[in-house]
C-alpha cells in the first residue's frame, strides 16, 4: 500500500496491522461487559476508581517505557486536568451507571455515535468543516440506534409510560457520551497537540482518579472491599488490559494507518460488545433489533468513509 505521499506503508492485511486492529477492537468490545461485573453489588463510583487506581500508574510506567516526558507545563497540566475531569471522571461515571439499566451492548452500540458529537464540537470549536456525507451517515446510524433503544424501551418490564430506569439509562449514556467527546475536542488544541499523548493521558487519569475518589466518598460513603476474585481479576482487566495495553496498540495504529482507517475498528468493538450481551445478558433478537444493528453499522461506515476522504 503507498502511503498519501507515494510512499511505501504496511498493507492492511499485514499481521502488523490487523492483530492489534482486531485485538483493540476486541478487548474494548468486551469492557463493556466486563463492567456489568463491577457494578453487581458494588456501588458503581467507587469501581471506576479502583480501576483508575490501578491504570494510572501503570500508564506513567507506559509513557516512562516509551520515553515520552512527563514533565508538563502550567497550560498542559491545567488541559490534563480539564481532560481527566471529562474523560476519566465523568464519562465513566455516567457510563458504570448508565449499565444498571441498559444492556451493555446497547450502551456501547450508543457510544459508536461518538463520532456524531466529536464532528460537532470540533466544527464549533476548531472550526472542522462538517461533511454532507458525514451527516447522512451519521443520520442512518442514529436511526439503527434509536430502533436498539426502542426495543430496549419496550423490553424493560419496569418501563411505564416514561421509560423509567431505560430512560434513565439512556440520558446517562449520552452524558457519559458528551464527557468523552468535549475531552476528545478540548485535547485537540494547540496545547494539546504539544504534549506527547500518552503523557497527557497519565497525568489527566491522575487527576480523573483523584475527582473518582472525591465522588465516591460524597456518594457513596466508605470504600467497600468486596472478597470475590471475579471482582478483583475484571478490575485488572479494565485497568491494565481494557486501560493500558490498548493504548499503546490504538496509538501506533493511527501511526501505521491513519486516524481514518482506525477508526473502523469501533465496528469491531460494538459487534463484540453485542455479542458478548447476545451470550451472556441473553439478550433476545427481533426484526427491530437485527435491522438496527444493520442501519448502525452501514450508517458508521458511510460516515467514517466520508471523514476518511476529507
Amino acid at each position: 500500500m503507498s502511503g498519501p505521499h507515494g510512499s511505501e506503508g504496511p498493507a492492511l492485511l499485514s499481521a502488523r496491522v490487523l492483530i492489534p486492529f482486531v485485538l483493540t477492537g476486541a478487548i474494548w468490545g468486551s469492557t463493556w461487559f466486563v463492567i456489568t461485573g463491577q457494578i453487581d453489588g458494588v456501588p458503581a463510583a467507587w469501581s471506576v476508581f479502583y480501576r483508575f487506581l490501578l491504570a494510572t500508574p501503570a500508564l506513567f510506567a507506559v509513557a516512562f517505557v516509551m520515553k515520552r516526558r512527563l514533565a508538563l507545563t502550567a497550560p498542559e497540566h491545567r488541559l490534563a486536568l480539564i481532560v481527566g475531569l471529562f474523560q476519566f471522571c465523568g464519562n465513566f461515571l455516567f457510563v458504570y451507571h448508565a449499565e444498571l439499566y441498559v444492556t451493555s451492548g446497547i450502551v456501547a452500540m450508543m457510544f459508536g455515535l461518538l463520532m456524531v458529537p466529536n464532528a460537532w464540537l470540533a466544527h464549533l470549536f476548531l472550526g472542522e468543516r462538517v461533511s454532507g456525507g458525514f451527516v447522512r451517515g451519521s443520520a442512518v446510524a442514529v436511526i439503527g440506534v434509536a430502533f436498539l433503544l426502542w426495543h430496549e424501551w419496550r423490553a424493560n418490564p419496569d418501563a411505564g409510560v416514561v421509560g423509567g430506569n431505560v430512560a434513565l439509562g439512556i440520558v446517562l449514556a449520552l452524558l457519559g457520551i458528551l464527557a468523552a467527546s468535549l475531552a476528545n475536542v478540548v485535547q485537540a488544541n494547540r496545547v494539546g497537540r504539544a504534549v506527547p499523548m500518552v503523557s497527557l493521558l497519565a497525568w489527566a487519569m491522575l487527576y480523573g482518579t483523584v475527582f473518582d475518589l472525591a465522588f465516591a466518598l460524597a456518594t457513596a460513603g466508605p470504600p467497600p472491599l468486596p472478597t470475590g476474585a471475579g471482582y478483583w481479576g475484571g478490575i485488572v482487566y479494565l485497568a491494565l488490559i481494557g486501560s493500558v495495553v490498548t493504548f499503546p496498540l490504538h496509538y501506533n495504529l493511527v501511526r501505521e494507518i491513519g486516524a481514518g482507517r482506525t477508526a473502523y475498528n469501533s465496528i469491531v468493538t460494538i459487534s463484540v460488545a453485542m455479542l458478548l450481551s447476545t451470550m451472556f445478558e441473553d439478550y433476545r433478537w427481533t426484526w427491530l433489533t437485527a435491522s438496527g444493528m444493520v442501519l448502525a453499522v452501514v450508517g458508521m461506515v458511510f460516515a467514517l468513509r466520508s471523514k476518511q476522504r476529507r
